[in-house]
């Protein structure tokens, strides 16, 4: 069976999440000593804390390297998962994961480079009252518009009608207000800072030169990138984990490079379901499924036997 995975980015998290997940695992300790808690679920509790930049990135990052630690070791369909991955990709923090599983990063240095990359990114927001906001319905290309005549900026790309902006939170505030006026479907996202955008080049610019220090190797894996580099070596990796902060998030061209190769399932890896909704909408005819959305593996187990071939 060949299996491509996807990682969710920031904002689904929550206190429950991924409720077979050992929490002993390794990655998931070494999160709670980085954030300073005894125990992350309860910490997520608190909904400030949770979402907090500095906590969110760490936190998915760990969870989901444990998750698929966990998947590997318990799920059947996935034991021999090297040579039935068929790709890898991550949306937004969730390239970290993705990078890691692909073989660019240790599990260890993912973690660390998940708080670095989050301090960064405040440090470049800070003194910026900035946001994120999801338009849908509209094309992309009348979305980019809508941006460049509003003062923001577009984040990401997630299919031909589907975008995040992101911006000063005034200039978003009148950007959502004419695209609900023009018939588009707008969501304000709970993020404050404007990622994947040229307010973020200061983070870029430090990020990259850490991972140009950090142990990063090539992928033994096909890892679409947020930025659309073709990544072969440890130099081009460093480039596409530290681009993609100050450049809009090629989404779209992620799928369409993981549908060429023709999977069998995919699966998110992570909390809640938007990626695998976002996939299903593109491509029914390869079905995905999040692994949050399953309460024991043995669930998951026997969904992945329903699609082996």
């Amino acid at each position: 069976m060949k299996i491509a995975l996807l990682f969710s980015g920031q904002g689904m998290q929550y206190a429950d999440m991924l409720p077979w997940m050992n929490p002993a695992n390794p990655s998931l300790l070494q999160m709670q000593e980085q954030l300073h808690v005894p125990d992350w679920r309860a910490a997520m509790r608190d909904t400030r804390w949770a979402s907090t930049n500095a906590h969110a990135q760490v936190l998915l990052t760990a969870c989901a390297l444990a998750a698929w630690q966990e998947l590997q070791e318990h799920v059947p369909a996935l034991q021999t998962s090297r040579r039935s991955l068929v790709a890898v990709a991550g949306y937004s923090i969730g390239e970290l994961a993705a990078a890691c599983v692909a073989g660019v990063l240790y599990a260890s240095n993912t973690i660390q480079l998940a708080g670095l990359r989050a301090a960064l990114m405040d440090k470049a927001g800070a003194g910026q009252d900035s946001s994120m906001l999801a338009i849908s319905g509209v094309s992309i290309r009348t979305i980019e518009q809508w941006c460049q005549a509003h003062g923001a900026a577009l984040a990401i790309r997630n299919g031909p009608d589907s975008a995040v902006c992101a911006g000063p939170r005034d200039k978003l505030a009148a950007l959502e207000k004419f695209a609900q006026e023009q018939g588009a479907r707008c969501t304000p996202l709970a993020v404050n800072i404007a990622s994947h955008t040229h307010w973020m080049s200061s983070a870029a610019q430090a990020f990259q030169e850490q991972l140009n220090q950090s142990e990063l190797t090539a992928p033994t894996l096909p890892w679409p990138t947020n930025a659309g580099l073709w990544v072969h070596n440890a130099t081009t990796a460093a480039q596409a984990l530290s681009a993609q902060l100050m450049q809009t998030v090629q989404w779209d061209s992620c799928m369409e490079q993981i549908e060429e190769r023709q999977p069998n399932v995919v699966l998110e890896i992570g909390p809640g379901r938007s990626l695998a909704t976002m996939w299903n909408q593109r491509y029914p005819e390869i079905p995905a499924r999040s692994v949050d959305e399953f309460q024991t593996l043995d669930g998951l187990q026997r969904w992945l036997s329903r699609w082996a071939g």
